[in-house]
């Protein structure tokens, strides 16, 4: 009888030699480091880290509504009605949406391997972005010429504390979109790197989501 050891990958074993393998590297198994695809979900661990921190992002705007909700008839003097104008938010909003269909072209355009429409979209899908914020900025200064500031009353603080922190978010993905646009420009975002695109892309249709949620709750509902 022949004793046999258990040997990791790239050892041989009796006659056989078992080469790395594509969650391997220098024989070291990644998946045993958590470094490739988890198990569990088919998901690799990158993309299960951004569907973390989004739940995690959901609760923290979760809280932001509520408190918003709480506290938006409770404040005295001037008010939403007093300041609110709906047509200029409702295009920033229509703007913020297509930003999301430029993201989802970028991502079919890496996955083809499309190199410059993959810049053009991204590019894009950051103008949007752009475009919302400078939207939001324009619309904050107008509420403080009229008299609200962040701290004129409760409803105030909890409206911008709300709008503030979702366009943080925003600028954040813009960030990370202009981040891909040098990579690919650079080339270091090709076609094997298309998940990247796509985690970044989870997050800014996660942004473009929860802006539906707040501009329904703040801007339509009475």
């Amino acid at each position: 009888m022949t004793d046999t050891a258990q040997a990791g990958p790239g050892v041989a074993t009796g006659t056989e030699v078992t080469g790395p393998t594509p969650d391997t590297l220098d024989g070291v198994d990644l998946e045993s480091w958590g470094l490739g695809t988890n198990n569990a979900t088919g998901l690799t661990n990158n993309k299960l880290g951004m569907w973390l921190f989004l739940g995690s992002d959901c609760l923290l705007f979760g809280a932001l509504i509520s408190t918003y909700l709480l506290l938006r008839h409770r404040g005295s003097g001037i008010g939403p009605e007093d300041v609110f104008d709906i047509p200029f938010t409702s295009v920033s909003s229509f703007v913020l949406l297509m930003s999301s269909m430029s993201m989802v072209f970028a991502v079919s355009s890496i996955a083809r391997g499309e190199d410059q429409k993959l810049r053009l979209w991204l590019l894009v899908t950051a103008l949007l972005g752009g475009t919302f914020i400078a939207g939001q900025v324009y619309e904050f200064t107008s509420f403080y010429r009229e008299g609200l500031g962040y701290t004129t009353n409760i409803f105030s603080s909890a409206f911008y504390s709300l709008t503030g922190f979702h366009g943080v978010h925003v600028t954040v993905g813009i960030i990370m979109l202009m981040s891909l646009f040098v990579l690919s420009l650079t080339g270091r975002l090709k076609q094997d790197r298309a998940e990247t695109v796509e985690i970044v892309g989870l997050y800014w249709h996660f942004v473009d989501i929860v802006w539906v949620l707040i501009f329904t709750i703040v801007y339509l509902i009475p």
